[in-house]
């Protein structure tokens, strides 16, 4: 019997060049260290959509990390993409196949920045392409400052599952996105906002653990945000998430 929960970790992708002359897979060793300290055992998802099944048989969450990439707009019947939006249909693919299949499962999904975006569109939401055109006054939400540091508050909505886990009204939270959630999908629930309204985290009460939030809680910028991971954890390890 394993004390730790086997979390799966949808990895980022690049075409050669920097690391290797070949195509790779990245992704930050704080998204690994984090779920280490949390209790987790965690495994990188190579992005074959086919074993989306067979990898979920073997974990026992599912993380979907961020990257410095966007969700096709056709997913939620919206065209042409704005200029700004950048794909990589591999990943995107692969990581819809693997988070509806989690959903299905009622298996415990973390969504982080991007993950959070393909969350609501698995919900069945749509997103905001690039916020500076469609929300006047908006914050700087790529920051300009390190990612290490806060760049805005969000405020929790309560009553909520994110609400339980941090235990507080509000959050110091990174922001490293142009894209957002406009409509979080039927059942949805919209946990976390801005000062300016922008949607920072999505959660649906229909599934034991299922959760997004804007930011990148594996940096720690606030004292909850290793709660987030934490309770993540519970969750797949079988134990109620929101305690």
């Amino acid at each position: 019997m394993r004390t730790r929960p086997v979390i799966g970790v949808t990895l980022d992708s690049e075409e050669p060049g920097g690391y290797s002359k070949l195509p790779w897979y990245a992704l930050r060793r704080n998204y690994f260290d984090s779920l280490v300290a949390a209790g987790a055992l965690p495994v990188a998802l190579p992005h074959h959509p086919e074993l989306a099944e067979a990898y979920l048989d073997a974990v026992d969450g599912l993380l979907v990390a961020g990257g410095a990439f966007d969700v096709d707009p056709a997913l939620w019947g919206e065209e042409p993409p704005h200029p700004t939006v950048r794909l990589k249909p591999g990943r995107t693919d692969f990581e819809l196949a693997v988070t509806r299949g989690a959903l299905r499962r009622d298996m415990p999904v973390l969504g982080i920045c991007g993950g959070q975006q393909l969350l609501a569109v698995a919900f069945g939401g749509t997103l905001i392409q690039h916020i500076p055109d469609a929300v006047p006054g908006a914050l700087a939400h790529e920051q300009p400052n390190p990612r290490t540091e806060p760049g805005h508050e969000v405020a929790i909505a309560p009553g909520t599952l994110l609400a339980r886990i941090v235990g507080k009204p509000r959050m110091a939270v990174n922001s490293a996105h142009h894209q957002a959630v406009a409509a979080p999908g039927a059942g949805a629930v919209v946990n976390a906002t801005a000062p300016d309204g922008v949607v920072e985290g999505v959660e649906h009460p229909a599934y034991r653990f299922a959760l997004g939030v804007q930011w990148h809680p594996e940096y720690a910028v606030d004292s909850a945000d290793m709660r987030i991971l934490e309770a993540f954890v519970r969750a797949a390890r079988g134990r109620d998430g929101g305690a």
